[in-house]
């Protein structure tokens, strides 16, 4: 069954929402930032067991919110990324280890002293590894759910024409299965590099359901790089074609000169547009937002069905 909408007008918004040539962010994107002695908390356990977060290395605007919080996305297989992903502040370059054994353990560790129900666990993609870290995702997972107990995330690299990585990852049982389709087909590659694959992407997420149908897929889009109206609904269309459970929509926010600019800041009103437009597709659960990202809130979206 294809889930189609009719492409309707957007609603009435601002009409400064391109980009102009100060740079300066729109009104809605500037917020205060949380002041908590969690902030340094959880960055001085991250700092003792040696863990990176996704958090720090794509510089999230969400980190010291989610650090006050006393919680983070956990980013395996070290923090140096094999694909030259143009909206992405992650170190690219070769890696210069194999996975550290004990690390599923000490990830562990934290999310037990932090006092975690949901945990996400994300990675930079390691091509250079055979089966692109999928069975260090599994250790981590096993680890997770030894020790604490709680529900676990993946939020996994997309394991490019290797289906025993992705049926690897499966076994382990994460209550959610996250990757991000990221862009439109349009601007694909162009965003996501050259080794990516829109069509791939799609499977992948459909392939997940025929290892195991307990797992919820879920997937994520920036906006803001250039995608026009009807090409992102057709985008929407396709992961529900594909199964996918639960969605993301944010605001692509450059973390530096160096990496692709921002085309236009989506208003928050379209967000909330756009989210009612998801869930008539069928999404179980939709987040849509300038400041929602794949894991933010994550527990809530997956404690939901």
């Amino acid at each position: 069954m294809a889930f189609r909408l009719p492409v309707v007008a957007p609603p009435e918004i601002p009409e400064d929402t391109a980009v102009s040539g100060s740079g300066r962010l729109p009104q809605w994107l500037r917020r205060p930032i949380p002041r908590s002695n969690a902030n340094h908390m959880t960055q001085e356990l991250l700092d003792e067991l040696r863990l990176e977060t996704v958090c720090d290395n794509a510089k999230c605007p969400n980190r010291m919110e989610c650090y006050s919080q006393q919680t983070a996305t956990f980013m395996i297989l070290g923090n140096t990324c094999t694909r030259p992903c143009g909206f992405c502040a992650v170190h690219r370059g070769k890696p210069p280890e194999l996975p550290e054994q004990d690390e599923p353990e000490r990830l562990a560790e934290a999310a037990a002293r932090l006092g975690l129900k949901h945990v996400v666990i994300t990675s930079v993609t390691r091509d250079d590894l055979p089966d692109g870290g999928a069975d260090h995702f599994y250790q981590c997972v096993v680890a997770v759910r030894e020790r604490t107990g709680a529900t676990t995330e993946v939020l996994t690299p997309d394991f490019v024409h290797c289906k025993p990585a992705l049926k690897r990852v499966t076994d382990a049982r994460p209550d959610v299965f996250n990757h991000n389709m990221e862009t439109v087909p349009r601007l694909y590659r162009r965003i996501r590099g050259p080794k990516s694959d829109y069509r791939w992407t799609l499977g992948m997420m459909s392939q997940i359901k025929t290892y195991d149908s307990s797992i919820k897929t879920k997937s994520g889009l920036m906006l803001g790089l250039g995608e026009e109206r009807g090409e992102l609904l057709e985008a929407l269309a396709d992961l529900r074609d594909h199964d996918v459970d639960f969605l993301t929509l944010g605001q692509y926010l450059q973390p530096g000169e160096k990496y692709l600019p921002v085309v236009r800041y989506v208003p928050p009103e379209e967000f909330d547009e756009l989210g009612e437009i998801a869930k008539q597709m069928g999404f179980k659960k939709v987040a849509s937002g300038p400041f929602v990202r794949s894991s933010y809130h994550a527990r809530d979206m997956a404690e939901t069905v």
